[in-house]
């Protein structure tokens, strides 16, 4: 802090961390909160200028108001010893006159001949581990992957072994299943295929037939029982004339001894 023991802006966080990697820009931010009914102006130097990039680096806060500002690290090649860093950052504030833009914001504002009262507060930097990728395999049983071994038995798998089985199974299975619908039809197959199609035809064809021979068998049957009609027909006539000489014979027969017989 300045010499003034008002404080002009809260501050928060009070600690930058950046979740380090390499190669990779890295960006925190930090909220400043002008609690006073007064214009604040700020200004947030570093004394690493060539590897932060501060976003805005100096402004106005109105009353009761906040501003972020956004603290980025650029890429770096290789981790420090440790991970850990020596960078700090200073945010100074001061009371500035309503009306004042950002614009007007100056280095000299903040220096000791301008007469101003100057708060200043130090960010230190600390790096952090970046956060852990998701695990590619699902903690539960599903069905179909392999059955996981229990850490607590007797065997020597350790944790790390078991989920490396787990995704090996489930990489093996979606293989088989590309290969499966990745390869052509066996020879068998094809040969079945083609002795089915053959079949369907010649059995096609053997009922056509069928149907032709039974239709004229048919028509053969309608034309014989036609003849035997005609030749009932004949016998008929031929049994009926039989059937009256004999009946006229034996009723003369029977008139001829009744008339003996009476006698």
């Amino acid at each position: 802090m300045g010499s003034d023991s008002k404080e002009l802006l809260g501050i928060e966080p009070l600690e930058l961390r950046f979740p380090f990697e390499t190669k990779k820009q890295i960006s925190c931010s930090m909220q400043l909160t002008n609690r006073t009914d007064d214009y604040i102006g700020f200004k947030v130097k570093t004394t690493s200028p060539k590897k932060y990039c501060v976003r805005p680096n100096s402004g106005i806060v109105p009353p009761r108001s906040t501003s972020d500002v956004i603290v980025s690290m650029q890429a770096q090649k290789e981790a420090p010893p440790d991970m850990q860093c020596k960078d700090k950052f200073l945010v100074q504030s001061v009371i500035v006159a309503e009306g004042t833009s950002a614009k007007d914001i100056t280095g000299d504002m903040f220096t000791k001949g301008s007469g101003n009262v100057v708060n200043e507060v130090k960010l230190r930097v600390v790096y952090v581990p970046p956060p852990k990728p998701p695990s590619p395999v699902r903690e539960g049983s599903e069905e179909g992957s392999s059955p996981r071994h229990s850490l607590s038995d007797g065997s020597n798998l350790n944790y790390q072994e078991v989920r490396s089985a787990n995704i090996t199974a489930w990489f093996n299975s979606q293989e088989m299943q590309t290969r499966e619908s990745d390869d052509p039809p066996s020879l068998a197959a094809v040969k079945a295929q083609k002795d089915q199609e053959g079949f369907t035809s010649e059995t096609s064809a053997l009922i056509s037939k069928l149907t032709e021979e039974r239709n004229s068998a048919i028509q053969q049957n309608n034309k014989l029982r036609q003849e035997l009609d005609l030749v009932r027909r004949d016998l008929s006539k031929q049994n009926g004339g039989f059937s009256f000489a004999v009946v006229a014979a034996i009723a003369l027969l029977g008139i001829l001894l009744g008339f003996i017989m009476k006698r």
